[in-house]
């Protein structure tokens, strides 16, 4: 069954109205080796399973308010986060969704039903051919006299970089109440607008001290840097020259485990551990890899007795997934 009903006018989510509530920091009572582990629960944004696919789509959510917009457009694949809560937020707003998404790779996943759920349209392509038809189809609503807005996969650009430059000044205010300081702040990078915005949070509060480390979920360093470093530029624009450091950008690469989607045991043994001591579901794909990723990359290292913050990024229903595989 649909969920979304028949659009008669652009409705408000209220939860998108006004500015996010802060999402808890906890520490972890477990061992996950010889430093102080915190994690700030973006999971816990009260939509769609939360996640920072939330922050970002409330940005989304503001800028579409302003528009005539009558069809909600985005890219993803069928184990897309973010392709669900756009798909969700539109069936808020009582309006259409429209997923293009590459056809290789077409497990059923739980996200896939949720989409589906929603009542979005997914349309799948060769992943080489994702570009043109994202273009075509924008075309062909313009044809029939509605107005497309477009969302880049992942909630890449402007207002998701945004979100997150707001995400550090939350982090700021929570440690000054806190008197607490994080020495390492670790996330998964997948696009990039996650990892921009932080860095444009640090780089604007001038703090030249603490590290952000990107655990990326697939892409290579070069590419990896060059996406984020472009979104950095892109919102610091006339003060990018005076304020970006180059040292300030950490992509680490070395922890992909066989790119996007993949994974290993050692990953896996991880998420258990995790999920049995502190009841928090991590996904293979994304938040899990990037929390081994954390732990391997300290451990390398010899980074001891630091205040360590990960920022759980969402992925729930994937979490799920895993429990169908055994």
């Amino acid at each position: 069954m649909c969920i979304a009903g028949s659009r008669l006018s652009v409705k408000k989510i209220e939860l998108f109205e006004r500015e996010l509530d802060e999402t808890p920091i906890q520490m972890l009572s477990g061992e996950y080796g010889p430093n102080r582990i915190y994690m700030k629960r973006d999971d816990a944004i009260p939509f769609c399973f939360g996640g920072n696919k939330v922050r970002k789509a409330a940005e989304f959510y503001r800028d579409i308010r302003k528009t005539d917009t009558d069809v909600v457009m985005t890219y993803g694949s069928n184990s897309s986060n973010h392709c669900r809560i756009i798909a969700n937020m539109a069936a808020a707003m009582g309006l259409q969704c429209h997923v293009i998404s590459p056809e290789e790779h077409r497990e059923r996943l739980y996200n896939t039903r949720l989409v589906e759920a929603f009542g979005a349209v997914i349309e799948t392509c060769p992943v080489t051919e994702v570009a043109e038809t994202i273009e075509r189809r924008k075309a062909a609503y313009r044809a029939e006299g509605k107005q497309p807005y477009f969302i880049v996969g992942g909630g890449h650009g402007y207002p998701g970089t945004d979100s997150y430059v707001k995400a550090y000044r939350e982090i700021e205010r929570q440690e000054e109440r806190a008197g607490l300081y994080f020495d390492y702040i670790f996330h998964a990078s997948g696009t990039g607008a996650t990892q921009a915005g932080l860095v444009c949070g640090q780089l604007l509060a001038g703090d030249t001290t603490r590290k952000i480390v990107g655990i990326s979920i697939a892409r290579e360093a070069a590419r990896g840097r060059a996406v984020v470093k472009d979104s950095i530029r892109e919102y610091l624009a006339a003060d990018f020259d005076s304020r970006y450091r180059e040292e300030s950008l950490i992509f680490e690469d070395a922890y992909r485990l066989g790119g996007y989607g993949g994974s290993t045991r050692e990953e896996g043994r991880l998420i258990e551990q995790v999920m049995a001591r502190e009841g928090i579901p991590m996904d293979t794909t994304y938040v899990g890899k990037a929390f081994y990723g954390m732990t391997e990359y300290l451990q390398s290292r010899g980074i001891r007795d630091k205040n360590i913050l990960f920022i759980h990024t969402g992925g729930a229903p994937l979490w799920f997934d895993r429990l169908t595989d055994k």
